[in-house]
């Protein structure tokens, strides 16, 4: 076996591996005793049958990528132990020729991070603003939150919630078919086909309507797209949106503990800056993180962003995933393949490897670490309003798998918070670069 180390880029060692005839002899004769003692040949008892009646029986090709299969595998690890080479995950392997015998190797390496001098970031959080306008949104949004609906004798407007009863078809197939459905008509609405809301403006209570509607090339329903559809609508009932008037009895509504509108709007003040603190705060750690990484120096097989690609593409899946629905559903329901949304998800997974590399080396060079006390704290944490199921989380939540699990959640969240103090200036840089 001759091993020829080509390259090293992008923390990835590529080899050329050519073996030797008397290699590949024996592993093809290996292959013949393996295959000939499972093979029915007619004639033969089973494992007596000359190897050259087996290469007629399945094939010159069958017997060699049975070989091949065996003596690859093992050709890589005398390669790599040979060469001293320490790989973090599988190699890619590629047969360049079978006469002889030559294949080439990319062997993903552990990755290298130099970090900056990250004790010198200085960065200042921006002020957390609650105006007048944010408040008064929020308030209107509990206004509709609580409104009811009356039915109106008048023509359908934008807004209204309506009551149709709905025949449809595309292409001569029935498509959407039911009786008493409700909807409200809002512009620009996608569902159930874009231009829908429109068509009902002005109608009124138990008249009819005909109309088509054209389905855009790039229609997230991949097997709608470019298609018509025809509808027949016909309106039973129109109800009007009558949201209550902002008083100390509405507030009251809400909650008895609320003796005013006042209270109420102090409430709802608090509740906005509560939520405007914690994005300020994510987003504040955001751009630290994001320093400290453009200080940084790392190099990192592709082979990680590969993996961190699927574990997004999983998340996705068992986020929108209902009964059996699978990848190919998804991907119909986004309209994309999969080589596409891999694509799309590419950046993200960057930022996601880049990010882990980097905390990490933090983590190890600031010394940070994690006691079983603060693991049990979390977990105290996470089960305190599950509620009847508390004592079923807990044993969830005490085995080995989720205590490491855990633990490694608390490293990245100390050493984000150890980054904040350091870019705030409340940490000394002589205790930062520790080597």
């Amino acid at each position: 076996m001759k091993v020829t180390r080509e390259k090293t880029e992008n923390s990835q060692v590529f080899l050329t591996i050519e073996m030797e005839l008397a290699e590949v002899e024996e592993s093809l004769e290996k292959s013949y005793y393996r295959l000939v003692s499972k093979a029915k040949i007619p004639g033969f008892r089973k494992g007596k049958a000359p190897r050259a009646i087996l290469e007629r029986y399945i094939g010159k090709e069958s017997l060699l990528e049975d070989a091949l299969n065996h003596l690859l595998p093992e050709a890589y690890e005398k390669a790599i132990k040979e060469q001293e080479i320490e790989a973090i995950a599988q190699p890619q392997i590629e047969i360049a020729q079978t006469d002889p015998v030559v294949f080439k190797v990319t062997i993903p390496l552990k990755p290298t991070i130099k970090l900056g001098d990250y004790g010198s970031i200085r960065l200042t959080p921006e002020p957390v603003q609650i105006t007048e306008d944010d408040i008064n949104s929020a308030m209107e949004q509990l206004r509709h939150h609580y409104a009811s609906w009356e039915p109106v004798e008048r023509q359908v407007d934008l807004s209204d919630l309506v009551s149709l009863d709905v025949q449809s078809n595309i292409e001569n197939e029935p498509f959407i078919n039911q009786k008493g459905a409700q909807y409200q008509v809002l512009s620009d609405l996608p569902f159930p086909a874009p231009g829908f809301a429109e068509q009902l403006l002005g109608m009124k209570r138990d008249k009819e309507k005909e109309f088509k509607l054209q389905f855009p090339l790039d229609y997230p329903r991949r097997e709608l797209a470019g298609k018509e559809a025809s509808f027949q609508v016909r309106v039973t009932e129109i109800k009007q949106e009558r949201p209550p008037e902002l008083n100390d009895e509405f507030a009251r509504q809400i909650d008895p503990d609320f003796e005013s509108l006042d209270s109420l709007r102090e409430q709802v003040t608090a509740n906005l800056r509560l939520k405007a603190e914690e994005k300020a705060k994510m987003d504040f750690e955001e751009q630290v993180v994001e320093a400290v990484v453009d200080s940084a120096q790392l190099e990192f097989p592709p082979v990680l962003v590969e993996a961190q690609i699927s574990r997004l593409v999983d998340e996705r899946l068992k986020y929108w995933q209902r009964g059996t629905q699978g990848l190919e559903e998804y991907l119909r329901s986004i309209n994309k393949t999969e080589e596409e949304l891999r694509e799309e998800l590419h950046p993200l997974a960057v930022k996601r490897v880049t990010w882990s590399l980097v905390l990490e080396k933090v983590t190890e060079e600031k010394r940070i670490e994690i006691n079983d006390s603060e693991i049990e704290a979390e977990i105290e944490s996470l089960t305190k309003s599950a509620g009847e199921s508390k004592d079923e989380l807990e044993k969830l939540l005490n085995t080995p798998q989720s205590h490491e699990s855990i633990k490694q959640q608390l490293l990245i969240r100390k050493t984000i918070q150890r980054l904040v103090e350091i870019a705030e200036g409340l940490e000394n840089k002589e205790d930062v670069n520790v080597q």
